[in-house]
């Protein structure tokens, strides 16, 4: 990976809707959770950013493991039944471009190169949450690309 790979990026403080499920595959659950919710409120367009990560990340001994979502809402947005309003106090971050495109194995293996790549470049890692913001996102996996976001410490 090159350096030009990869960017610093701060994220300003925002506030955002969250959805999450557990399970095998809580990133679909998930997805399909904050689609019902945010579609009837016109917040799938760019204006309002989506951001994804484990919650908690797999174990090795489970198959179950649980996925958040985030999407940027404005302060009319009030909490609905699962979905909570949190406060995002933002932060820096080393960003990548993974294109999953159908393959879900790019995504851990992204993952490691910028990791790598904060170590190599001596970013200490942040507290702040590590999160996968969705490029590109809908119902056809082979279409998916995330901006990875690794906190880092300036």
């Amino acid at each position: 990976m090159n350096s030009h790979d990869v960017q610093i990026v701060k994220l300003e403080p925002m506030r955002v809707a969250s959805v999450y499920a557990f399970g095998t595959s809580p990133e679909e659950e998930a997805w399909k959770k904050l689609v019902a919710w945010a579609k009837p409120k016109g917040l799938l367009i760019t204006e309002y950013p989506i951001f994804g990560f484990n919650n908690p990340d797999p174990a090795s001994e489970s198959s179950r493991y649980g996925y958040e979502l985030w999407i940027k809402v404005n302060s009319e947005i009030e909490p609905d039944g699962d979905v909570r309003i949190i406060e995002f106090h933002g932060g820096p971050y080393a960003v990548i471009r993974c294109e999953v495109l159908g393959q879900p194995a790019n995504i851990p293996a992204a993952w490691q190169r910028l990791l790598n790549w904060c170590k190599i470049n001596h970013h200490k890692l942040g507290y702040h949450q590590f999160l996968e913001k969705f490029v590109t996102a809908g119902d056809n996996p082979d279409e998916l690309v995330l901006d990875l976001h690794c906190p880092i410490i300036e």
